[in-house]
């Protein structure tokens, strides 16, 4: 099986190369990315990269069609990635996340790729209250990024993408450790902040609902979506891929990260604008559908895979904040110094 990878220089593509090369048989993976985030490699000794069998740097936005050539299965990940980069960058977001998006899988369909993974996110459910939202719910998106995921897939559904199978992996919030670690991530962030701090500071009242999935487990869906056939689940899909058990409250998992950090304090923000960004999700479909493919990993594991990785690391950056940690605080320092334009775009 062929795959090709974008985005696979960032935070979740670093942990599936691995994962996809250690479980299955006569893979053969390309990568293609910005490389914007190339350099950001941590607790690790090596690079992910040497798994691939080539690595192609580029944009999607002028993705080049011959290198899907023999492509059995596109994972689509590349992306302006979260809600702040969304805000700073909100046109380009639409520009990349949803256009180029769309762009892409139709090349993939004129170029006979059986299958195209898209890297959803629950994050459209936004204002979510009530009861946990299923697939069928209306969405409610806030951002920018969560606007972008969402218009991608009705934009997918109405495209004719011939016999091409496409499955919208709505992910739940990711967290976990990897070889290109962000903390630009709630539980990332709170483990950080034990470990340099013993204090988790968080920005909210803590009340609003979040469901978390493990990198590891994005990839173990991804690899699922790579093979499904067009009789489970319909020739476009659009999932939420977690388990109904991470459904937590942001101060649940605060607690949590405490339970296994000694002297820890948590910080909440009672005088913080309510986060209206508040949802808890139902993943049941997904479980009916890739059965062995649902989470693994438990959150009380998530936290001590991170606590082991910043101890490798040597981790003790108080101002983490700040730092090459926060994936916005490397685009702003590329663009201050001359390397990329406002349209998130290499100058030379």
């Amino acid at each position: 099986m062929k795959v090709l990878i974008t985005g696979n220089m960032g935070y979740v593509g670093s942990s599936l190369v691995r994962y996809l090369k250690k479980n299955n048989e006569d893979i053969n993976i390309v990568g293609f990315d910005t490389g914007f985030f190339a350099h950001s490699i941590t607790g690790s000794s090596d690079v992910p990269e040497r798994y691939l069998s080539s690595q192609i740097f580029g944009d999607t936005r002028e993705f080049p069609d011959e290198i899907l050539k023999g492509v059995d299965a596109v994972v689509h990940l590349a992306a302006v990635s979260n809600d702040p980069m969304g805000k700073q960058f909100e046109a380009v977001t639409r520009e990349i996340n949803r256009d180029a998006s769309v762009n892409l899988a139709k090349k993939c369909a004129a170029a006979g790729v059986k299958n195209f993974v898209f890297a959803s996110s629950c994050s459209m459910y936004g204002e979510g209250s009530g009861a946990p939202k299923v697939e069928t719910d209306i969405t409610n998106p806030l951002t920018a990024y969560a606007k972008s995921k969402i218009g991608t897939e009705d934009d997918l559904n109405a495209s004719n993408l011939g016999e091409m199978i496409c499955t919208n992996l709505r992910f739940a919030t990711a967290c976990g450790m990897s070889d290109r670690l962000r903390l630009d991530l709630v539980l990332n962030d709170f483990v950080a902040g034990a470990i340099v701090d013993k204090k988790i500071t968080i920005l909210s009242d803590g009340s609003p609902w979040r469901p978390l999935i493990d990198v590891e487990d994005m990839a173990r869906a991804i690899n699922w979506a790579c093979v499904r056939s067009e009789d489970v689940g319909g020739r476009v899909l659009s999932v939420n891929t977690g388990s109904n058990i991470s459904n937590y409250q942001v101060r649940d998992f605060a607690e949590m990260v405490s339970a296994q950090i000694p002297r820890c304090t948590i910080s909440l923000n009672t005088d913080a604008v309510p986060d209206k960004r508040s949802y808890r999700v139902d993943f049941s479909l997904f479980e009916k559908l890739a059965p062995d493919h649902t989470p693994k990993v438990s959150l009380e594991n998530s936290i001590q895979r991170l606590i082991e990785g910043f101890d490798k690391m040597n981790f003790n950056n108080s101002n983490y904040r700040n730092s090459s940690y926060m994936r916005l605080n490397i685009l702003k320092a590329l663009q201050s110094g001359g390397k990329i334009d406002s349209d998130l775009r290499w100058k030379s």
